[in-house]
């Protein structure tokens, strides 16, 4: 009998293969027998290393086999206007269609592949696939109230003629099950109607209209408004919605080597965690910003100065400062906290605050029991993250679809404060708003949140159960494609 596979595929930054692999890992849980492939592109621009986190999964999970596609290079006619590198992303892996032709037809002499799942960055797959006879499914990584307004850009493109970005900045755009947005709380690749992103972002959107489902990482009790206005067709209103499989939290298992499982240099015990074995519990604040979230030397002394003044105890990890632009860029240098922070902050923090540099194993110390609040980038696996170990959050938006991430998990999740940014380019944040939130979050304001943190975390441990609801929607998802 013919093994039966599942293909992945995915645009290659850690932040989208990472959910992509947790995908195939759970998919093994179901159906032990299934042989998992992953498709690996070459990266368009610095999203992070993902070497060490491949080998460390391989290691762990033999079933799971990644296919490194040949490099594929832009024409050297090529020019853009677009001010984004994931504007080259999506071009590479436009291009990247005949080595995913390739490797699905070279796979498919073995196995029996069942279907092809990709991300929104590999759209153009879809076609590929469909050529095939391979079922394709979209894996939306990010939030319920997220995939609400992905289906809706090309409802928003066809009823109005202006850019997001010449809106009116009061404007509030609706989304079904959504809460309300304005144009600025929209990520960046959206907000340019003549801008070459916002072209490839709208064929993304209209093209999962074609895919035989759509994954989505999410907790439906977590999202249940968004959960069934999706359902319900009301997110496309003139045609039919793709079947949606609520398969979340998908969260880092700790097995893809120091991008999360916690291990050091030869696997000890990372020092800040035996620095929380020694604190109270839930007194603790942890703040990181992901994978490529950085801060000015100006915002890191803001937010020391917050912290001391708060009187909380804390976990931080430092990052050296940002030398691409804004707040997403690659800084891989050794930050030097004597000359970053404060002159004499780390000395008058010391026994209540912890900073480490660049990097802490992020799910053991959130599920540490010392750790009581999260101040988070608003990235969808932090935020996930989070709620499977019960911790409420301050929201602070750095780049991508993390602002209206923020909207979200304040208005509809109710799992976080927002921390406010002073208006501008920069969208800076006072000591005096980190001190005020920081002590909201860990007193009485942050009750309501806790309560409910508390109360998700437990729903998600029934969701993920034997017959709970993510269970379930994985049991349909592979039962469609058994029939396909």
């Amino acid at each position: 009998m013919e093994e039966q596979a599942v293909v992945l595929y995915s645009a290659p930054a850690i932040g989208h293969l990472t959910p992509m692999v947790e995908l195939g890992k759970l998919l093994l849980a179901r159906q032990p027998s299934l042989s998992i492939h992953v498709l690996l592109p070459s990266q368009a621009y610095e999203g992070g290393s993902v070497s060490s986190y491949i080998a460390a999964v391989s290691a762990a999970h033999p079933s799971i086999t990644f296919h490194h596609l040949p490099p594929t290079s832009l024409p050297p006619d090529y020019s853009t206007t677009s001010q984004h590198l994931e504007t080259l992303a999506f071009e590479l892996l436009r291009l990247n269609n005949p080595n995913v032709h390739r490797a699905l037809v070279s796979i498919s002499e073995t196995h029996r592949v069942r279907a092809l799942v990709i991300d929104f960055f590999c759209t153009n797959a879809l076609s590929v696939a469909r050529g095939l006879g391979i079922p394709c499914y979209y894996f939306f990584s990010s939030s319920g109230c997220g995939l609400t307004a992905f289906l809706g850009l090309p409802v928003l493109h066809r009823t109005t003629t202006k850019s997001l970005k010449d809106l009116a900045t009061d404007t509030v755009l609706r989304f079904p099950g959504a809460p309300p947005l304005l144009p600025s709380d929209i990520g960046g690749l959206a907000q340019d109607r003549n801008d070459r992103a916002y072209e490839l972002l709208l064929e993304s959107a209209t093209n999962m209209l074609m895919a035989s489902g759509i994954i989505v990482n999410t907790l439906e009790k977590l999202e249940e408004e968004a959960v069934k206005a999706i359902r319900d067709g009301k997110c496309v209103p003139d045609g039919p919605t793709p079947p949606l499989y609520c398969i979340g939290p998908l969260v880092s298992s700790g097995d893809g080597g120091k991008a999360e499982s916690g291990g050091g240099p030869g696997n000890d015990k990372p020092e800040c965690l035996t620095w929380l074995d020694s604190q109270p519990r839930g007194s603790v604040v942890f703040l990181s910003f992901g994978s490529l979230g950085v801060f000015s030397a100006e915002q890191l002394k803001e937010i020391a100065t917050g912290l001391e003044r708060s009187g909380h105890r804390f976990l931080w990890v430092v990052r050296s400062p940002a030398t691409g632009n804004g707040h997403k860029a690659v800084s891989t240098a050794e930050p030097d906290l004597g000359a970053l922070l404060p002159e004499g902050f780390l000395e008058r923090t010391a026994g209540r605050g912890f900073v480490v540099k660049s990097w802490a194993p992020q799910v053991a110390v959130l599920n540490h029991g010392a750790t009581g609040g999260f101040v988070t980038h608003c990235g969808w696996n932090s935020v996930l993250e989070a709620v499977c170990a019960g911790v409420p959050m301050i929201a602070w938006p750095l780049y991508a679809e993390q602002r209206q991430n923020r909207v979200f998990m304040v208005k509809a999740m109710r799992v976080a404060l927002p921390m406010e940014e002073a208006a501008g380019e920069e969208r800076s944040v006072s000591a005096a708003e980190v001190e005020r939130r920081v002590r909201g979050l860990m007193g009485p304001e942050g009750e309501a949140i806790r309560e409910r943190l508390q109360h998700l975390k437990k729903e998600t441990q029934a969701a993920l159960s034997p017959g709970g609801s993510a269970q379930v929607a994985l049991a349909e998802l592979v039962q469609s494609w058994s029939i396909a």
